[in-house]
């Protein structure tokens, strides 16, 4: 078998958000077999890079054999020069090649993919709706009334979800988003006391029986981490994520040193190197590797086994098209160290879901991993024919 061609697809989720335009790549074998699979920055500004990326690496693999995933990850990482720097642009790009080629084999051995991974640890995943100052379902924020937190909490956890993951830092009191500044440093009473109300409010009325993360999107820095960190802590958080520049591990161990609560970072974290830098220093106790960028599932297993020796447990940063959530159910069904799966805002809303070919959702906070061989899951003819860009490469982009 070998690797004939790849179509890479811009798709278009502009209904959602204007941002958001997730990039697929599928590659082709002179079998007839097909896989999908994502670069996970197609949110914020790195789509356009992302979609070029994929390009130029998928001609290093024009004729080889996709059965060889291992000897084509490090093929990717070594001839492309950039790749053993790391970064989310080359990790994002061979991250989709790579779960396409797991897709293949697993179609090819008729075998869902985590039979590739060691076999199911579990059957279905608990997971927590995620970022729900953005709304849940068919309730849409942004929020900035403690109110409109306490009732978007309840009505999640209404649903079955038994754990939520909040940004309080995101938007003021009026719902309006805040400045990236405003989180850092030495915070403000006002800043603070917001926070704190939050918090509060939603542990008063939705009670001391679920789990709340509380996510930062590294607004804060060592000084004011620490300090929302102390409210993780008064407040019982099971999870305090990216409180700090992942750029910079020590920051984290700085902030863990001083409070209790756990701290989960990852995703813009790239290869087993980025994530060693962390675990060795216990600066990180939840990792969130997005499969879509930290080099794939051939490279995400590895990551999981290396959190494991440090006993560190995993929950797959999942924020993408519904490729990327089965590539992350595949890999936290056959890992030992599994926490939670993170289940977005976004991946309920129709302008992602009408992307693929297959709606799975969770049933009362659980998620099934999908049994189907390969991924279980592929692009719809919809995403194909309404994609903003697409571009193939084949045997005549292979000696440029």
């Amino acid at each position: 078998m070998k690797i004939t061609k790849v179509d890479v697809y811009m798709l278009d989720a502009t209904v959602q958000r204007a941002s958001r335009r997730p990039v697929i790549a599928r590659v082709h074998t002179d079998e007839g077999i097909y896989g999908d699979g994502e670069a996970g920055i197609a949110l914020g500004t790195g789509a356009p890079a992302a979609f070029g990326m994929v390009q130029d690496l998928a001609r290093l693999i024009i004729g080889m054999d996709p059965m060889n995933t291992e000897q084509i990850w490090h093929r990717l990482l070594k001839s492309s020069f950039w790749g053993m720097g790391g970064g989310p642009v080359v990790f994002a790009g061979i991250s989709a090649l790579d779960i396409a080629l797991m897709d293949i084999k697993g179609k090819t051995l008729g075998v869902p993919v985590y039979q590739l991974l060691g076999g199911k640890c579990r059957s279905e995943m608990r997971c927590y709706a995620s970022q729900l100052q953005f709304g849940w379902m068919d309730k849409t924020g942004p929020y900035g009334k403690t109110e409109d937190y306490v009732l978007i909490v309840q009505y999640a956890l209404d649903q079955g979800y038994d754990c939520v993951k909040i940004d309080f830092t995101q938007f003021d009191r009026e719902g309006k988003r805040m400045a990236t500044t405003a989180a850092e440093g030495i915070l403000t009473r006002p800043f603070i006391n917001m926070i704190d109300e939050r918090m509060g409010a939603i542990r008063e009325h939705c009670g001391w029986d679920f789990d709340l993360i509380v996510e930062n999107h590294c607004r804060t820095d060592a000084v004011s981490g620490t300090m929302i960190g102390e409210l993780c802590d008064k407040y019982k958080v099971m999870a305090y994520e990216e409180p700090a520049m992942p750029l910079n591990p020590e920051m984290h161990r700085v902030i863990r040193e001083k409070i209790k609560t756990p701290i989960a970072t990852g995703e813009r974290v790239f290869g087993s190197w980025g994530f060693y830098q962390f675990l060795k220093q216990d600066a990180v106790q939840l990792i969130q590797p997005d499969i879509c960028n930290c080099g794939g599932l051939t490279e995400g297993k590895k990551i999981c086994d290396l959190a494991a020796i440090f006993d560190a447990t995993v929950q797959a940063h999942c924020a993408g098209s519904p490729i990327s959530t089965a590539a992350a159910l595949h890999l936290e069904a056959a890992i030992p160290n599994f926490c939670i799966h993170e289940h977005h805002y976004r991946s309920t809303q129709p302008a992602l879901t009408v992307l693929c070919k297959y709606n799975y959702q969770p049933k009362n906070g659980k998620y099934a991993v999908p049994e189907l061989p390969g991924l279980g899951q592929e692009l719809s003819e919809h995403a194909i024919e309404t994609a903003l860009m697409h571009a193939c490469v084949d045997e005549y982009w292979r000696g440029l």
